[in-house]
């Protein structure tokens, strides 16, 4: 079962899913949904609508170089694996297969931790931001926080020993 990719939106095509529009040249586009469809026939660009992969990539809003990333690549060539190589390298089939799956699983995990890592350093940034304004804000705006009229009171144990006197 091979999973595509939606020509505008990069989104998962399942088999069975989707819309394929073949120009006249033989060229294949592949789209998840009306939606991509139609946006494609209008001619938008992907990077410029702000629901696409490609555009949260511009943007800087998902990781985009990362090593990890590499693996999900499509390739044009296709590996090519024969008996003779597997019983001259002496690995059975089910301990390669079984490497080739824990690979995979160490890749995901690497892949999931970069992407939480980065998330979080996104979100620092604008927590950092909004820690400014409140400060800002109340070093402009100290009358809305004050009461003019009000006086203080302080107990006890927050006055030193040189309060206690007044």
């Amino acid at each position: 079962m091979r999973i595509l990719r939606c020509w505008f939106c990069s989104g998962p095509v399942y088999p069975g899913h989707g819309i394929t529009f073949v120009r006249n040249d033989s060229k294949e586009f592949v789209f998840c949904r009306g939606k991509c469809h139609k946006a494609f026939k209008h001619k938008r660009a992907p990077r410029k609508t702000k629901w696409t992969k490609t555009y949260r990539k511009m943007a800087r809003k998902e990781l985009s170089d990362d090593f990890a990333q590499t693996f999900e690549r499509k390739r044009n060539t296709a590996l090519r694996y024969s008996r003779d190589n597997l019983l001259t390298t002496c690995m059975s089939f089910d301990s390669l297969l079984m490497s080739v799956v824990n690979a995979i699983n160490s890749v995901v995990a690497i892949k999931n931790k970069r992407e939480s890592l980065f998330v979080t350093k996104r979100l620092k940034v604008g927590v950092n931001l909004r820690k400014e304004e409140d400060k800002n804000l109340v070093k402009t705006q100290m009358h809305l926080i004050k009461a003019p009229n009000g006086t203080f009171y302080f107990p006890t144990y927050f006055c030193s020993s040189s309060c206690e006197g007044d």
